[in-house]
């Protein structure tokens, strides 16, 4: 048996918890807290020890949330609400999109975004055209 095995066996029982797939809500908060700590401690450090396991255990809890709580649809009417929630900006602060009453009627659902509308949103908010889309 190579030492390395031998180290790893002797430390499996505290490493284990930290090296399984969740299969519950309980290991899927104990993956979290994990991943919280090892980000504290390896912060920005992409060359760290601990990085690869940072990778792996994001990885599961991604893959968990995606399955088990995936994100509902938004219409590009809610991305541009949240957006304009975020910034800080009322209608009036949108002159690509149209006068107040032409973005008032587009967050109403009166009116739909037109592809103009969209390119100006999407270079705005530096976002990609698809996210109002």
């Amino acid at each position: 048996m190579s030492v390395l095995i031998k180290q790893v066996a002797e430390h499996w029982q505290f490493v284990s918890p930290l090296l399984r797939k969740p299969k519950t809500e309980n290991d899927y908060d104990v993956l979290a807290q994990a991943l919280d700590e090892l980000l504290e401690l390896v912060g920005e450090d992409e060359s760290h020890p601990l990085m690869s396991l940072v990778d792996i255990i994001g990885e599961w809890i991604e893959a968990w949330d995606h399955e088990h709580r995936p994100m509902p649809k938004a219409s590009g009417v809610d991305v541009l609400r949240y957006m304009m929630r975020e910034h800080g900006l009322s209608q009036s602060d949108l002159p690509g999109v149209g006068a107040q009453s032409v973005v008032s009627e587009v967050l109403s659902g009166k009116r739909q975004l037109n592809v103009r509308q969209i390119r100006w949103l999407a270079k705005r908010f530096g976002v990609s055209v698809e996210t109002f889309i």
